[in-house]
């Protein structure tokens, strides 16, 4: 069987570790290879080797290392589906999706080619007499990426692109569910022109986590993951000094307004809530109408649609909709969910429950499941599922649907659906969630904004990728200069004011 190494100073190395986690083929549920949990000790090595390899990477000059970026994004085209086969292979997920997710990532990427105007500095003359006042961006040194299963290349290549680009170091954990993407990357990363040792990958778990976080050389930690472990991260990170932007759960509402093109919203909460198998920080899980009426016409419309969802291996091609979730425990845990909202009273209309695909009877496939009449204190309703489940929760009115989302403890993303612009910019001015769609199901910002959420979505000031991403991975250092003048009142050069 395979054994996923790490990748270190340029070359795949094998962990000494006697600790292995199974990386799973969703689809069958069979184990396709093993990856080593790499020690604390192997964590800091890596850390001190990318340290000596900062030195001379910081020291380039931003255009340099944009070369780099540009050739790097020129690679990922090149290979784009040898990269989606992989996240496919250990994900599940469609091959169309898992193109999605490289070119997500491939965008940021674009986007630090241009580090060197990201990374200018402000400039005064003659703040006073004589004086200059300049700044300048410069490296952290070494930062470290800890990174999701749900999008293997995307989110790496979010963390990774900008970190490089700005001239740090990065030490790259991704989930040791989906290992191999990231290790591909690493590799076109040297074939781009990154020097040894500057990017290295350190498969592992808990420990290799803690290990990053207690290192006294890593300046900067970003993490995207559930809240718990987010919040975890946030606290043990600061509490060591170091800067920290952790991303975490979410519980995405998408209202529906009685105005609104209900074949565009039904479509759009299909593919904004089934879409990866649910598997999205940004996926919508509540669809919330606007009225007894509104209500009634979208959960008509929505049933057909979700019924023709056709789920499957990502080898059969176009033919599928999403995929299977990551794991047994996954499938298990939604199933559970689903079990809850049916006790507690909410209409189950579609049940994805007990679903099997022939030939693939062991795979972690979850049929899609639609409910109706939920209520905000259901634990269908309260907790992030992370599966191809839809709530319908009925509001009243307008300020009705607005407290659901305004009330509600995360605030990654949301959505409205509306013909009318007076109640779209009201929503999107009082809304308290990071990122907002108007007639537009998952509003992921391009690459050259910045992605991140609000309330419990997210921990640390700054967001992901865009401008932020260049504040974040670097710091600012102010010079004030003055140069006291060598000629005197006759003209004559006094070389003993230039000593």
């Amino acid at each position: 069987m395979d054994v996923i190494k790490n990748y270190i100073n340029g070359s795949f190395v094998e962990s000494t570790s006697t600790r292995t986690a199974d990386v799973m083929n969703p689809a069958t549920g069979e184990v396709q290879a093993q990856v080593k949990l790499s020690s604390k000790a192997e964590l800091d090595d890596a850390v001190a080797k990318a340290a000596e390899a900062q030195k001379a990477w910081g020291a380039t000059n931003p255009q340099r290392r944009a070369r780099v970026m540009m050739k790097f994004g020129a690679l990922i085209n090149e290979n784009m589906d040898k990269l989606a086969e992989l996240v496919s292979r250990e994900h599940g997920k469609t091959l169309p999706d898992a193109k999605g997710d490289v070119q997500r990532g491939l965008e940021v990427v674009e986007v630090c080619m241009g580090a060197p105007n990201m990374l200018k500095g402000e400039f005064t003359d003659n703040g006073g007499p004589g004086i200059d006042l300049y700044s300048m961006r410069q490296p952290l040194g070494v930062v470290a990426g800890i990174t999701p299963f749900n999008f293997p290349a995307m989110i790496p290549l979010w963390k990774m692109a900008p970190a490089l680009a700005c001239g740090n170091a990065m030490i790259l954990k991704p989930s040791e569910r989906v290992p191999s993407t990231a290790l591909l990357l690493a590799e076109l990363l040297k074939e781009a022109g990154l020097p040894d040792g500057v990017l290295q990958v350190v498969n592992g778990d808990k420990e290799v986590v803690d290990a990053i976080l207690d290192n006294d050389t890593i300046a900067a930690v970003g993490f995207v993951g559930s809240t718990p472990i987010a919040q975890y991260i946030y606290g043990r990170a600061a509490n060591n000094g170091k800067r920290a932007q952790c991303f975490g759960g979410a519980k995405n509402h998408m209202i529906i307004m009685p105005d609104a093109d209900l074949d565009k919203a039904a479509d759009a909460l299909v593919g904004a809530g089934y879409g990866a198998a649910g598997e999205r920080c940004m996926a919508i899980s509540v669809a919330v109408p606007v009225g007894k009426e509104t209500a009634d016409a979208l959960i008509e419309k929505l049933v057909p649609r979700v019924e023709k969802l056709k789920v499957g291996p990502y080898t059969a091609g176009d033919d599928v909709d999403y995929g299977p979730v990551i794991t047994a425990q996954s499938k298990a845990r939604i199933e559970g969910l689903i079990n809850s909202g049916v006790d507690q009273g909410a209409n189950l209309v579609i049940d994805g429950r007990g679903f099997e695909l022939q030939g693939y009877e062991n795979g972690f496939f979850c049929g899609p499941s639609l409910f109706d009449n939920v209520t905000p204190d259901m634990d269908i309703y309260k907790e992030e599922i992370f599966g191809p489940v839809l709530s319908q929760v009925r509001a009243d009115s307008y300020e009705d649907a607005l407290n659901l989302v305004i009330d509600n403890d995360y605030g990654n993303g949301t959505a409205i659906y509306t013909a009318d612009g007076d109640t779209a910019r009201d929503f999107a001015h009082r809304v308290n969630v990071g990122m907002v769609g108007i007639n537009f199901p998952i509003p992921v910002p391009l690459s050259y904004h910045t992605f991140g959420g609000w309330k419990k979505s997210a921990f640390g000031d700054l967001n992901q990728y865009g401008p932020d991403a260049f504040r974040f991975y670097t710091k600012t250092k102010t010079v004030t200069a003055r140069w006291f003048s060598g000629i005197k009142d006759g003209g004559e050069f006094n070389f003993k004011a230039m000593d």
